[in-house]
């Protein structure tokens, strides 16, 4: 929950700038768009505003077919050969040789600053809450004092707006006694409600007001049958255009949002829109010497219809600013060409084209943690269904071969999540030290300072080969401290390690901190480091091979380096990732684990063996 805190901050941080981005395209594209797609446009909102609430990440259009391509080169392997042994009762002397030593780190700040906000908005959404309930009592209160319309000419009209809207569905309608202003109101059972003043304003055909022609539509404030057939239309349209639907989505991102401006200014531009978008409705029924009646009805009613009590009902009223902007739509308004429509189509399609390919970037904010761009349309790529060796574990194996450029993936989505390399980013921090000159392959002993630790194998002095299989923290530190930050960015930026972020400081960037990388990343640096694409010094590289061998004979080879990333002493983030050498091929793997709680290097490097033992891939 404390996590969800913040990271919903920063998704909100992200959402102000795409609202000023959809302000703006309409704004600049006004002229090509027409107005019920300028509505239409707002429908992007609440989909935008349910990202982070989502149970997982969204990805972008363009790498969900690239990836489909791709799948259509490759077949998935026969999992009933791969699925013959659990994790649970795999065994191997490899693992045995595996030390998955961590020291906790407390989370207490960032988790408090979370729980902080968390508690503000459920507040604010209480306070929300206890708002729309008044809301709805006010409502019910309307609702029960109303009675059906009684007067036999406007329920004429209103059967014949029905039937000109073609409209099946059987909307009661109603005279209410405390409303101002015609209303729509109901999603599932919508409802008309009528004000009484307007219906005791209206004059019927045979009083002298009905006779007064269109040119001048008022004489007073009696009302003409015409007038009550403009209101009747714009309700019917509110509900043939689903307008009830999306007003409910958007009170429920106001209340959810409660603390955002951009919101609650979205809100109110879409409600503009809306009404706009309705009247445009109309005025496609009306003939053209009707819209001059049409906006004088607006204008002469705009007192008795300038608010709605409430905010999910949709009506003829508004405030007067809104009232404005519609007469002024109302005066210049020409029905719209061929070729006006084609342009507004196409704009329409573009802007959104362009806010719906950022709703993943928003995912991917929402979601907490940083995400690898994988180009997957050039590679070849076999999905995986390994999830009994995984459990109860969020977690990805990622599978390299060599020999056939080929990949084999478990859980895309978790494979492409960067996340704390933990322990196994010290492959790289010691041959950033061995480049440096920090250490050599020959002289890499660093003394140990007396300094006591939780783990017996870290109280004493440590080299490359000790540090690495211990998984001594102290070591590696002492590595940092001599290279210097400055240093440490330029090699991250040199082997692309990741996020590349070093801003947590020297002694944590890489536990459960700043730096982060993928699973897929994670073996492509190991390839890179196994072919030396990095341009380091051959000693030094075979030197890290060494530390990192785990099982070694003339025809095969294992490597591997676990990490355990443990906060307020729970395991909740576990690797190991490395390479098998056979005699003809070399495989890069890569497995991270998350959870709660259990989640250790150790467990990692079990699920890996069985996995690859199952694939006869290694067995020893």
């Amino acid at each position: 929950m404390a996590d969800f805190g913040i990271r919903f901050f920063l998704c909100n941080l992200f959402i102000c700038p795409i609202m000023v981005m959809l302000l703006v395209a309409k704004w600049v594209l006004r002229s090509c768009l027409t107005n019920g797609m300028q509505f239409h446009l707002w429908y992007l909102v609440p989909v935008w505003l349910a990202v982070p609430f989502l149970p997982f990440r969204l990805i972008g259009l363009l790498p969900f077919f690239s990836w489909l391509g791709s799948l259509k080169q490759t077949k998935s392997p026969d999992m009933g050969s791969v699925l013959k042994t659990s994790p649970e009762t795999a065994s191997s002397n490899t693992l045995a040789q595996v030390n998955d030593f961590a020291l906790s780190i407390s989370n207490q700040i960032p988790s408090m600053v979370g729980l902080i906000l968390v508690g503000i908005w459920l507040t604010g959404i209480l306070a929300m809450v206890i708002l729309a309930i008044k809301s709805h009592k006010r409502f019910k209160v309307l609702k029960d004092s109303s009675l059906p319309l009684q007067n036999k000419e406007i329920r004429l009209l209103y059967n014949s707006c029905l039937n000109e809207l073609r409209i099946k569905k059987e909307i009661p309608i109603y005279s209410a006694a405390f409303l101002k202003s015609p209303i729509i109101a109901g999603l599932f059972r919508p409802c008309i409600y009528l004000p009484i003043h307007l219906i005791s304003d209206f004059h019927g055909p045979n009083t002298p007001c009905a006779q007064t022609p269109p040119s001048d539509p008022f004489s007073g404030q009696a009302l003409g049958l015409h007038q009550i057939r403009y209101m009747l239309l714009h309700e019917l349209q509110h509900y043939k255009h689903k307008d009830a639907f999306v007003n409910y989505l958007m009170n429920l991102a106001c209340i959810l949002y409660w603390f955002n401006p951009f919101v609650w200014y979205a809100f109110r531009e879409m409600q503009n829109d809306r009404e706009v978008a309705c009247d445009t409705s109309v005025l496609l029924l009306l003939e053209e010497n009707d819209y001059e009646d049409y906006g004088n009805t607006l204008i002469n009613l705009a007192e008795k219809i300038s608010f709605i009590p409430f905010s999910f009902a949709a009506g003829a009223s508004g405030s007067m600013k809104q009232l404005q902007r519609r007469i002024m739509n109302i005066s210049t308004y020409k029905k719209p060409s061929v070729w006006r429509k084609l342009k507004g189509c196409t704009a329409f399609c573009c802007i959104a084209a362009l806010l719906f390919s950022l709703t993943p970037m928003l995912s991917t904010c929402a979601a907490g943690r940083d995400h690898y761009k994988w180009n997957v349309s050039s590679e070849q790529i076999t999905v995986l269904g390994l999830s009994p060796y995984f459990g109860n574990y969020e977690g990805s194996f990622v599978l390299y071969d060599l020999k056939n450029d080929a990949w084999s993936v478990y859980n895309m989505n978790h494979a492409t999540s960067r996340t704390s390399p933990d322990s196994t980013y010290k492959i790289y921090d010691g041959l950033f030290g061995l480049e440096e000159g920090i250490i050599t392959p020959k002289s890499s002993s660093i003394a140990w300072n007396g300094t006591q630790y939780p783990f017996e194998a870290w109280n004493r002095d440590q080299n490359l080969h000790s540090a690495m299989l211990s998984s001594v923290n102290w070591y590696f530190q002492a590595v940092d401290k001599q290279l210097g930050k400055a240093s440490i960015a330029y090699y991250l930026k040199k082997i692309r390690y990741g996020n590349e972020n070093v801003t947590a400081g020297l002694s944590a960037y890489w536990l459960q901190s700043s730096l982060k990388i993928s699973p897929v990343e994670q073996v492509e640096r190991l390839t890179d480091l196994y072919n030396n694409k990095f341009g380091f010094t051959p000693e030094n590289v075979a030197a890290i091979k060494d530390s990192i061998c785990l099982f070694s004979s003339n025809n095969k080879s294992f490597y591997g380096k676990t990490g355990t990333g443990r906060v307020d002493g729970q395991d909740v983030n576990g690797w190991f990732i490395g390479y098998v050498e056979v005699h003809d091929n070399t495989y890069f793997f890569a497995t991270n684990i998350q959870s709660s709680s259990n989640a250790a290097g150790s467990n990692a490097a079990e699920i890996t063996n069985a996995i690859l033992a199952d694939l006869n891939i290694w067995q020893h």
